[in-house]
Parts: structure tokens; sequence; C-alpha cells
């Protein structure tokens, strides 16, 4: 009753167009949803995400859900994500993800859905880790393990828009670290983030996570910047 008064008052909008949604419609509308720039990645390792990491990471698989273009739709999902406290929206992407990579026998190995993480005072500020629902609802679909405790940001930085390329790659390999080193040996962890703009970041953290002896290392990501 007080749920069909709040959507009478308020009704829900879509993300990418600012309509009205339907009743059977969900964060973006049909028309929307329609034309989100899914990468259709393969199930093969041939796609720009893990092409992105040769010579960088040894990875079993990596892959991104959607594209990232200036001011189209997939932007305005991950700015209400990050920005606007809308973490449905990592719940529903991760939903797509699953949908598409369920079956790549790559990824029913995985044991830990891993984050990368955000400061303490990134996290005070902003009230939440943007992947969480994305990471949680990943970890649902593939029966694995959600883990943003082993991996942690060392210092406080510059957000990603606010550096430099030069300042992103030359600082990244610093900022993580594990908080143990002997965490079971032999995992097979499925490294998360938003963006892959650079692939700095990624490349930091995965770093870390193949110190641990044995580890075999997944990349997936919400999006890929193609230009």
């Amino acid at each position: 009753m007080i749920k069909n008064l709040i959507n009478l008052l308020f009704p829900p909008i879509c993300v990418g167009c600012n309509s009205v949604l339907l009743q059977n419609e969900k964060i973006i509308c049909l028309k929307c949803r329609h034309e989100l720039p899914f990468t259709n990645h393969p199930r093969t390792n041939t796609n720009m995400t893990y092409k992105k990491f040769y010579g960088r990471l040894p990875l079993v698989h990596g892959s991104s859900l959607l594209y990232y273009r200036k001011n189209g739709i997939t932007q305005q999902l991950i700015h209400h994500l990050k920005y606007k406290g809308q973490q449905e929206i990592g719940a529903l992407l991760a939903e797509w993800y699953v949908f598409r990579f369920e079956a790549n026998p790559d990824l029913q190995t995985v044991t830990d859905i891993i984050p990368v993480p955000l400061h303490p005072k990134r996290l005070r500020e902003r009230g939440y880790n943007q992947l969480t629902t994305f990471g949680r609802t990943l970890a649902d679909g593939f029966h694995t393990f959600y883990n943003d405790q082993l991996l942690y940001r060392k210092r406080y930085s510059k957000t990603q828009t606010q550096k430099t390329l030069f300042g992103r790659t030359e600082t990244d390999a610093e900022l993580f670290a594990l908080r143990d080193t002997n965490y079971c040996h032999g995992n097979h962890f499925l490294l998360i983030d938003d963006v892959i703009t650079t692939g700095s970041t990624l490349e930091a953290c995965g770093k870390q996570l193949l110190k641990i002896p044995g580890a075999r290392l997944s990349i997936a990501t919400i999006a890929y910047t193609d230009s």
C-alpha cells in the first residue's frame, strides 16, 4: 500500500532516458535496454578485455559486459551506481553477466570474487563500494565466495578521473596489498571492477593476488572503454 503510494507520487525513472518506467520494467526501460552496447565478448579468450593484459597478467579468463562510451547509457548506469546510491544497478548488471558467462568452464572454477578495494576514507565519503552488489550477485550466480577482505588499498588517492594517464600507471602499483599472503594456496580469483580504462589498477591488484602460491586469476568488469 505505502509502496504503491510512493510509486504514484514519485514514479521510478529510467536511468538511461528519464522516462517513467512501466510496471514490468526495472531500472531502465525496454527501449534503453535494447540500446545497451553489450560487448558480446566470446567465451574464448579472444576479446579485448583479455588482450588488454597480454604480457601484464597471466589470466585464465577476462571479459566485460558492456562498452563504456561518453554520454552513453552505460555511463549513466555506472554514474547512478557509483555516485547516486542505486546499488540495485550492480545486482542487475551482475545478473546479466552471469546469464552470459555462467556456462564458461573457466569461470566455473572461481573460488573467490575479489572487488577492487576502496580506501577506508573513500568508503566513508561514498558510504559504500559500488562493486559490492555486483560482486555479491556474481558470487551467488557462480556459487562461490565474495571476498572483500583479502585485498586492501594502502593509501588514499585521487579518483581515476582526476589523474593523468602517466599518474595512474606510475602510482597504482604502490596502492594495494594483501592482508594474508598465506590465504588458500591455489585459489582461482575473479577480480572485478566497474570500468577498464588503462587497466593499471586491475594490473596492480592482480599482481598482489598472484603473490599467493598457486593462485590463478581472472578479470570481469561491468564495462570496457573502447574509445
